[in-house]
């Protein structure tokens, strides 16, 4: 997507589990505890991988996307399918996504990334310059960018 930014990807942390996991000193049961809640929303809004599970290896994660930002009020921590972030990455100024992998065999899950969407990624390359604040001063601020291209 266009607007993805600030990416934090959380596999260290995940690999950093996965050995606590196998050296012994966390359980089967700490790691594997899904919500009922978070294995509905991997049914109805996930998007299924071609990865194993990392614990039970009989089946393959599904990852889902949760949505949060102040524009979105009521709708804030709801899960939503790949399809529809675009859609709203173009209609709201600033949302966090972050994306849970889940296996609905044993319940393991494990945040993945995080990353904000939204249509301030398309304004100004950097320099925080909005659109409305370039012509605002006259096109000043948009004629500076045309000048550093």
């Amino acid at each position: 997507m266009r607007t993805q930014r600030q990416v934090v990807d959380y596999s260290l942390q995940k690999r950093a589990v996965l050995r606590e996991l196998l050296a012994g000193r966390v359980g089967t049961y700490d790691v594997c505890d899904a919500s009922p809640y978070l294995k509905n929303a991997a049914r109805f809004h996930g998007e299924p991988t071609d990865l194993r599970c990392p614990i039970c290896r009989s089946e393959n994660l599904t990852l889902v996307h949760y949505i949060y930002g102040d524009e979105l009020k009521q709708s804030a921590g709801q899960a939503r399918t790949l399809a529809e972030l675009p859609v709203l990455a173009m209609t709201l100024r600033e949302f966090q996504v972050f994306v849970v992998e889940v296996c609905l065999g044993c319940d393991w899950n494990h945040l993945v990334e995080q990353y904000l969407l939204g249509r301030d990624g398309l304004t100004g390359e950097g320099d925080g310059i909005s659109e409305q604040d370039a012509a605002g001063a006259g096109g000043a601020g948009r004629r500076r960018r045309e000048a550093q291209r």
